[in-house]
């Protein structure tokens, strides 16, 4: 087997990192898109390109069997998900290995597994990964609520079952909120997800969020690649990322990574995922796994010197793994921010014409979007239209060649999130590193104020 042409199944900055890892090892590239992306970058660098349908993404990006139609009509050997749409979802999956293409991604039962929370955890549970405290599965019953909540504890978090994005998810402090909160987090997740399975787990108070970057061969063999510190969030959503993170030493960075790819050759897992925890006193609590490409892998990627696309290329494509872990080595300090069209402390959304476009450079300094001056951006999907990410020897290095970069950056036309990063980055506990997954909702809340 070897993959000789890939379809990306996806739009944005992803997808031309998708064609460029693709054309660098040789292979050919098919870019699917909207009726608004015709003159996206990715389409325009493609080797072929085929339009899937209208701007809403259930009719193009969503729509299975236009890009299944695509595939076979471009001779598509292989599809690549990249992140968001159909990255996830295992049916898609099944769908794209029953033509005979190849699926850059993980076994489509394991997609299904993680993608539901309580199976995760459950999985998790056996794989040896530390867990939150809390129920073994769904919970239904408010008398089995009651007894779990009080044996583990308030504040609990009732949480859906197929939740993502802080929807279906209730922080419950005494039992005489409990059975409403469960009704209400049981109605938004099946408004929001078509399923209204709930499950509880002790709620922490100020954990920050840390996750590690895991590659499989499919066959039981896995490495780990470090972990990125992703706590900086607003309403859930990652706004700033780095790697390493500031507060785990050596010693706890290598024992959770080995834990995290034991648990992955177990699992005889394939391709690249990463493996989520909260992180509170010292201790790491599993929370899920994304069976997918991160928005966040370049971090990894400027610290290792591996690039992760071509990994699950290459694993798609029945081969072994590039490295092993003794192989892997961590050097420096890593940071992303991610650039949305949108106004940078009210967070409207900004889509329109980008008149004017100057992407930051200089050593070690790298930018993954699809931008130029012209291009006007859709209002129909997500807001994110740029990673700025900086390498430095040292942490203090790399926030001063980020601030640097920042400067440096210019997309005119439309508001975008660039001061917001340059304010974080003269915050003294953002300098520190002393922050955790509350911490920019309460400054944004004090900055308010």
């Amino acid at each position: 087997m070897a993959i000789h042409r890939i379809l990306i199944a996806n739009r944005g900055e992803i997808a031309l990192r998708i064609h460029r890892a693709a054309h660098e090892m040789g292979i050919e590239t098919v870019a699917v898109h909207s009726t608004a992306d015709a003159d996206a970058m990715h389409v325009r660098l493609a080797d072929h390109a085929v339009c899937i349908g209208p701007p809403n993404a259930s009719d193009s990006y969503l729509n299975v069997a236009a890009i299944i139609s695509a595939a076979e009509i471009s001779q598509a050997d292989a599809i690549h998900p990249g992140y968001g749409f159909l990255s996830e979802n295992a049916k898609f999956a099944e769908i794209v290995e029953a033509h005979d293409i190849a699926w850059i991604g993980p076994k489509p039962e394991h997609i299904r597994t993680m993608g539901d929370k309580v199976e995760a955890k459950r999985t998790a549970g056996k794989l040896g990964l530390p867990l939150v405290p809390g129920s073994d599965g769904a919970v239904s019953d408010i008398a089995d609520a009651q007894e779990i909540a009080h044996r583990i504890g308030y504040p609990v978090i009732i949480k859906a079952a197929s939740g993502g994005g802080g929807r279906g998810m209730k922080v419950c402090e005494s039992e005489d909120q409990l059975e409403t909160l469960m009704q209400q987090a049981g109605s938004e997740a099946k408004a929001a997800f078509g399923d209204a399975t709930v499950y509880i787990e002790k709620y922490l108070g100020n954990p920050r969020h840390i996750e590690f970057q895991v590659l499989g061969d499919g066959r039981g063999q896995a490495v780990h690649l470090g972990e990125r510190d992703c706590s900086l969030q607003r309403r859930h959503q990652k706004v700033l990322e780095e790697a390493p993170s500031p507060v785990l030493g050596e010693e706890d960075r290598n024992r959770m990574g080995m834990i995290c790819a034991d648990a992955m050759a177990q699992m005889e897992y394939r391709g690249a995922g990463t493996i989520e925890f909260l992180w509170e006193n010292g201790e790491f609590y599993f929370i899920e796994m994304n069976t997918r490409l991160q928005v966040e892998h370049p971090v990894t990627e400027m610290i290792t010197g591996i690039d992760l696309v071509r990994e699950q290329i290459r694993i798609a494509d029945g081969k072994d793994l590039s490295c092993k872990q003794e192989d892997i080595a961590f050097h420096g300090h890593a940071i992303e921010c991610r650039i949305n069209a949108e106004d940078a402390f009210t967070f409207a959304p900004s889509p329109g014409q980008v008149t004017y476009y100057h992407a930051a450079g200089g050593m070690h300094v790298r930018v993954d979007s699809g931008l130029y001056a012209g291009y006007k951006i859709p209002p129909y999907y997500d807001s994110m239209i740029a990673k700025l990410i900086v390498y430095g020897r040292t942490r203090e290095r790399c926030i001063m060649r980020l601030r640097r970069a920042l400067e440096e950056m210019v997309i005119e036309g439309v508001k975008t999130s660039i001061p917001l990063h340059q304010e974080l980055l003269k915050q003294d506990d953002v300098l520190s590193g002393d922050y955790s997954i509350k911490w920019l909702e309460d400054w944004l809340r004090e900055r308010e104020g």
